[in-house]
């Protein structure tokens, strides 16, 4: 009789992803969590064809105070400055799209747990200037200064 053979099963350990350091990665931060199932809702809002200014607003209105104040302003000049944009939420965060592509974002410190709400814009804003230039600020308050140049820079990032 021919020897039989038998199947060995190996098993394998995935390997952990490591940092320049060689510490094993924590993944995702609860906050990018919740961000990213903030992003699976809106996706399905938009499919539903769900207000995106009523999302936005709802989304104002959570945050926590200076985050809504000075979200609340932003709001205000973006939508003074070009009305053409569609305001909707962008993984929780307010946002506004020209044909369906998010122009600028306001992100509330709150939401990740940093000092200062920022004012960002995509790819497909127009803000080009030179070889390179800032796509992010930062907001601590808003004075007449700071309004002039977010009204400034979403007319740029929109023309």
């Amino acid at each position: 009789m021919a020897p039989t053979k038998t199947a060995t099963k190996t098993t394998e350990k995935r390997a952990n992803r490591t940092s320049a350091t060689d510490t094993a990665s924590k993944g995702f931060s609860a906050e990018e969590k919740a961000a990213a199932r903030e992003r699976v809702r809106e996706l399905k809002a938009e499919a539903a064809k769900a207000d995106g200014k009523t999302e936005l607003l709802a989304a104002i209105a959570r945050m926590q105070e200076p985050d809504r104040a000075i979200a609340k302003k932003v709001h205000a000049l973006i939508t003074a400055a070009a009305p053409a944009l569609t305001p909707k939420t962008w993984y929780g965060m307010p946002a506004y799209a020209k044909d369906g592509n998010v122009i600028c974002y306001f992100q509330n410190a709150g939401k990740f747990k940093v000092r200062y709400q920022t004012l960002g814009f995509s790819d497909k804003a127009k803000i080009d200037d030179g070889a390179m230039w800032p796509i992010q600020y930062a907001l601590s308050e808003l004075t007449a200064t700071e309004e002039a140049k977010i009204t400034a820079l979403v007319k740029k990032a929109v023309r």
